[in-house]
């Protein structure tokens, strides 16, 4: 276990906050590229596709067409972190989500990210599903050679009020998983019951991992992951990455929680 805490960065608001995640992105992003050409980052669902809108298409903090404070849109590759058994037009299906808070919304100069999509021909078999999402990306990771887990260089995570993160729940066998990069899961409990989702290995070795959660409702359940641990998906990966990890709080969601907050600077 790494002996460094995770970072928790509170602001007043989402408005606060949004600045300061394009920055962390950015900063993630030009790493990825000069690293290897390409920024590999995987998203989820829920609330964060419309934070991440508000973040990345604001107007740069300077006009002087700085690039490091550039969002490069052709450079990313972007996975799903989870992602329901449903068509991808269907209302749970988190790259329609993505597609329409974020994608949709790029405008032309800032390039076009590459997308990986679930393929939809196997919707009715969630083993065979996640075997293709890996398959894609072994050919995006591995390229060849033998990898034993794919690195991204950020990944962009929501907490739920269980302490879930991607489709990773409490309590359930799937935290176990130590093989698989993509596992599926047919009793999610949250609905739809069928999905799949990156393992918490694959979670844990991103070079960064950044949690965004906000409101008066995620305020207990922060306490818990952050207090007491008690075995949550999001504990487990605060656990495991250690200062990899960074969550985006306004001050409503972590009202009470004592852990030291840092200063984003």
């Amino acid at each position: 276990m790494p002996g460094k805490q995770a970072n928790l960065f509170a602001f007043e608001d989402v408005s606060a906050l949004a600045p300061a995640l394009r920055s962390y992105i950015i900063t993630a992003q030009n790493a990825g590229i000069t690293r290897h050409g390409v920024f590999k980052v995987g998203v989820s669902g829920g609330s964060l596709p419309k934070t991440l809108a508000q973040a990345l298409l604001s107007e740069p903090k300077s006009d002087n067409n700085n690039d490091d404070d550039a969002v490069r849109f052709d450079k990313w590759e972007i996975f799903f972190a989870d992602e329901r058994a449903v068509p991808l037009d269907h209302e749970d299906s988190n790259y329609a989500l993505v597609k329409k808070e974020l994608l949709d919304k790029i405008p032309a100069s800032l390039g076009r990210p590459v997308v990986h999509p679930v393929a939809t021909e196997h919707l009715d078999d969630v083993q065979e599903l996640a075997d293709q999402y890996e398959k894609t990306l072994v050919n995006s990771f591995a390229k060849g050679d033998s990898v034993k887990l794919p690195i991204f260089d950020l990944l962009l995570l929501g907490c739920g009020p269980d302490g879930h993160t991607c489709s990773l729940f409490p309590g359930h066998a799937l935290l176990r998983e130590t093989d698989a990069w993509v596992a599926p899961i047919e009793d999610s409990p949250k609905p739809p019951p069928k999905r799949i989702t990156l393992t918490l290995p694959v979670v844990t070795h991103a070079v960064k991992v950044a949690f965004v959660a906000t409101g008066a409702g995620k305020k207990d359940i922060m306490k818990e992951i952050f207090e007491v641990g008690n075995g949550l998906p999001c504990a487990l990966v605060n656990e495991a990455a250690g200062d990899r990890s960074s969550w985006f709080t306004d001050a409503a969601a972590v009202e009470g929680v004592q852990f030291p907050r840092r200063s984003f600077l």
